[in-house]
C-alpha cells in the first residue's frame, strides 16, 4: 500500500505546482475583466421595461379608436409609406405625437442608462 502511495503523491504534487504554474502565468497575462453592467440593466429588465411599454400602448389604442385605426391601416403598406403617413399624422396630431413619445419614454432611458 506505501508503495503505490507515493507515486501518487509524487504526481498529485508535480500536477499542483504545474497548475500553480499555469495559472500565475495565465492570471498575470490576461487582460482586466470589464466593469459590470449599471445596476437594473439585465435582460430580465430589458423585458420588463418592454412588456410595460407594451401595455401601455395597447391601452393607449384601445382607449383611442381614431389612432388605433390610423395605425391598423398601416398594415399591408411598405415602409416607407408607412414612414410617410406616420410622419404626416403625427405632424398633423401632436398631441398624439407627445402621448406616445411619454409611453414609450422607459425605453429611451433604458437605452441611455444602459448604452443600448
Amino acid at each position: 500500500m506505501l508503495i503505490n502511495s507515493i507515486p501518487a503523491r509524487r504526481v498529485l504534487a508535480v500536477a499542483l505546482g504545474a497548475l500553480a504554474v499555469f495559472g500565475s502565468v495565465a492570471t498575470a497575462s490576461a487582460e482586466p475583466l470589464p466593469p459590470p453592467p449599471p445596476p437594473n440593466c439585465t435582460a430580465a429588465d430589458l423585458a420588463g421595461v418592454i412588456a410595460g411599454v407594451t401595455a401601455a400602448t395597447s391601452a393607449y389604442l384601445f382607449t383611442h379608436p381614431p389612432v388605433n385605426d390610423f395605425f391598423t391601416g398601416l398594415q399591408g403598406k411598405t415602409q416607407e409609406e408607412r414612414r410617410d403617413e406616420l410622419g404626416t399624422y403625427l405632424d398633423a396630431n401632436p398631441q398624439v405625437r407627445d402621448e406616445l413619445r411619454g409611453i414609450r419614454q422607459p425605453t429611451r432611458d433604458f437605452r441611455a442608462r444602459c448604452g443600448g
